[in-house]
């Protein structure tokens, strides 16, 4: 007895479209007795491996026939070899359904050997078939009745190809009055273009009809709607799959022994090609519903997957493999790494049980954050006290897996992948896409790098230390909180420096030596001319050894790098030697502002905070700045570019300071005296660096700043 599904509810345009195909009057009134037929006995057979054998037959059955398009002739039985296929279940398989096979051939031979495949017999034979067939699932029913259809076709064209040169091929061909069918080729070119395109729709639909039977229960239920509409389809995609295999073997059979004038005849091809019509447009739309099926079934994978990996990250484990493997997925690949240093693929088991830094990012890594990384994992390795042989970094590309990987992005990615020098995934899409969600929602990844943390365990110990990797490089390892917090301890105060560590060998050299060091930046490069030459003056008036530094702007593009080179040309300081350590003076005053911040600090609470904050203001504002202090000592002045240039300016009204309390003391007493508290003070951070707080005070003078949103563009013209 026939089930009942449950169809959800449709479009009007959708509804017409299901009954135009699968639903006429006379349809209704047909299914009626299929569906009484139907009885199964709750056998289950695994019928995919006969359709292969199946659609062996019918590609390598099909006639030679030029002007005829043939598709891939390479035979599918090459596949089928001993130890998949033919295993004892198969061979028990096939036993069980031989009998049953064969009276169907039987039934087609005799029924359309007798005309019944033409008119209104050809519904009862139909239902003749389906009568033998009613104890078997619809898949079954389906591929049954092909597989006898195919043992006919198969013998026929068997002997039809083997005629012109095997004897006892050439003595059947006599006995059954086969006609040389090549040498009529010319004539049988529509009638063959006609039976194999509906061969070829009889076979989409049965394979579409296997697969729906094949779709895994505990991700998708019968009554989920769009297994329901299909199911509720599916007698009437067998119907007319299995009418159509009598009406095939209705014209091979009238081929035999009869006149070139009924070969020449069109209009049984004129038959099979609505025929074929018809079938194609029942696949078309059982395929659409099972495209919808199976996209019901990989949103319910990718949430179990997804919910298994958060499972997985909260249970402790014995190494760091489980998490590993389930962040690459590595199933079918035993290589799935690429080293950096060796450039060859290799084995996961090269990171167990070692603290492993997860770098992600897209495929769009700034040549900047590229160039320090892999400067500060280089210089790591040469440290003989460098814990290198503690940690690894392993690149994780996240890319948009709902866009076509292309030539472009193949390239952009071993691009990129050729210049790490650590491990890499070896492809991107061994990062399966609840890995991609678990990134994305738990770790936040919002197109800024991520450096991720695992302990040899596969512990996360920090969701994102590259903050910590800019501020301290390796000296930051284990790159957990409390070590976080050991380092700021360790800072003690803002000096000289934390503020620039050692991103030039002239810094470090000058504070060695007890220079007064001036820091300064700007893109007014008439501000730059008047203040360098200024405050050259009044050092040496005040008799100390003087350095200045341009270290620019936050974003170093263009114009800054005129007027790094304007700087040099005209000798007015230094410069350092390349944008991207200009990008890493300002991407660590970032950091500190983001490590400060998660670890709940306040330019109210934390002095140090209060002094990045007036650095990342300067940054932001338009005009120029500098920092002023002396060797390795706390003494520091700072300010704007219009009050450091005044103070030098007017250097005759305090001189004489500095003798009594020192330059950089006397500098801070003169800008003090001279500052306006009518002030603009704005910091500028990007909105993908971290969690932004909601109330931010001024460095200045304590207020609340106003936040407002900044679209921005970093190039220059």
């Amino acid at each position: 007895m026939a089930t009942t599904a449950i169809v959800p509810a449709k479009t009007r345009q959708q509804m017409r479209t299901d009954r135009s195909v699968f639903s006429s009057s006379d349809d209704n009134a047909m299914m009626k007795q299929i569906l009484a037929t139907h009885a199964p006995d709750g056998r289950e057979f695994d019928v995919k491996p006969i359709l292969l054998i199946v659609e062996d037959v019918m590609r390598c059955s099909t006639p030679t026939i030029p002007g005829i398009v043939h598709g891939n002739q390479a035979p599918v039985a090459d596949a089928l070899d001993e130890d998949r296929t033919l295993h004892s279940g198969f061979s028990d398989m096939l036993e069980l359904l031989a009998y049953t096979t064969n009276k169907i051939s039987c039934e087609i031979s005799c029924k359309c050997s007798a005309g019944g495949s033409g008119g209104g017999d050809a519904h009862a034979t139909t239902v003749a078939l389906f009568n033998i067939l009613q104890s078997y699932s619809w898949d079954a029913k389906v591929v049954i009745a092909l597989a006898a259809f195919a043992v006919n076709y198969g013998e026929f064209w068997l002997v039809a190809h083997l005629y012109p040169t095997n004897p006892l091929a050439k003595s059947v061909a006599f006995l059954k009055q086969l006609p040389n069918i090549l040498d009529h080729a010319d004539s049988l070119k529509p009638k063959f273009e006609a039976l194999t395109s509906v061969i070829n729709a009889m076979l989409d639909v049965t394979k579409c009809i296997v697969e729906f039977k094949d779709l895994p229960s505990q991700y998708i239920s019968p009554d989920t709607p769009e297994l329901a509409t299909a199911t509720a389809h599916i007698p009437t995609a067998v119907y007319w799959t299995i009418r159509s295999i009598l009406a095939c073997a209705s014209q091979i059979i009238n081929l035999l022994g009869l006149s070139h004038e009924y070969i020449a005849s069109t209009t049984e091809a004129w038959e099979l090609s609505s025929l074929a019509h018809k079938v194609s447009n029942i696949h078309s739309h059982l395929k659409e519903k099972l495209v919808r099926c199976n996209q019901y079934i990989d949103e319910k994978r990718y949430i179990e997957a997804f919910q298994t990996l958060v499972h997985l990250f909260e249970t402790p484990h014995i190494d760091n493999m489980k998490i590993l493997k389930v962040l690459i997925y590595a199933k079918d690949d035993q290589f799935p790494l690429f080293d950096g240093s060796t450039k060859r693929k290799v084995s996961i088991d090269v990171l167990r049980r070692k603290n492993v830094l997860l770098f992600i990012s897209d495929l769009e890594l700034s040549h900047e954050e590229q160039s320090i990384l892999e400067q500060m994992y280089n210089e790591s390795r040469e440290d003989p006290k460098s814990p290198e042989r503690l940690y690894q970094v392993l690149w994780l590309p996240v890319v948009d897996r709902s866009a076509p990987w292309n030539d472009a992005k193949q390239k952009q990615f071993e691009y990129t992948q050729a210049l790490m020098p650590w491990y890499s995934v070896a492809h991107p899409t061994l990062i399966d896409p609840a890995v991609i969600k678990y990134i994305k929602e738990v770790w936040k990844f919002n197109k800024k790098p991520l450096l991720v943390v695992l302990d040899p365990q596969g512990k996360v110990v920090n969701p994102n230390a590259l903050h910590m990797m800019w501020i301290w490089g390796s000296l930051a390892f284990p790159f957990t909180s409390s070590r976080e917090e050991q380092l700021w301890k360790e800072a003690e105060t803002w000096k000289i420096e934390l503020l620039v560590d050692s991103i030039d060998q002239l810094l470090s050299n000058w504070i060695i030596d007890g220079k007064y060091i001036c820091l300064y930046g700007g893109e007014d490069v008439e501000w730059i001319r008047r203040f360098t030459n200024t405050l050259a003056a009044a050092a040496k008036m005040a008799r100390i050894p003087l350095q200045m530094l341009y270290v620019g702007k936050s974003n170093p593009r263009e114009k800054v790098r005129k007027i790094n080179d304007t700087i040099a040309g005209e000798n007015l300081s230094h410069v350092l030697p390349d944008l991207n350590v200009m990008w890493f003076f300002w991407v660590r005053l970032e950091s500190m502002w983001h490590s400060k911040v998660q670890n709940g600090k306040t330019v109210e609470n934390d002095p140090i905070m209060q002094e990045i904050m007036t650095m990342l203001s300067f940054d932001g504002s338009e005009q120029g700045w500098a920092v002023i202090c002396r060797g390795a000592s706390a003494e520091m002045a700072k300010g704007k570019g219009d009050t450091m240039l005044r103070s030098f300016t007017e250097f005759k009204l305090w001189e004489g300071r500095v003798g009594e309390i020192g330059f950089v003391p006397a500098l801070n007493e003169y800008l003090h005296g001279i500052h306006s508290p009518h002030h603009c003070n704005r910091l500028i951070l990007p909105g993908t660096t971290g969690s932004i707080p909601e109330r931010v005070v001024c460095a200045e003078c304590g207020r609340p700043m106003e936040k407002f949103i900044m679209y921005r563009c970093c190039i220059d013209y």
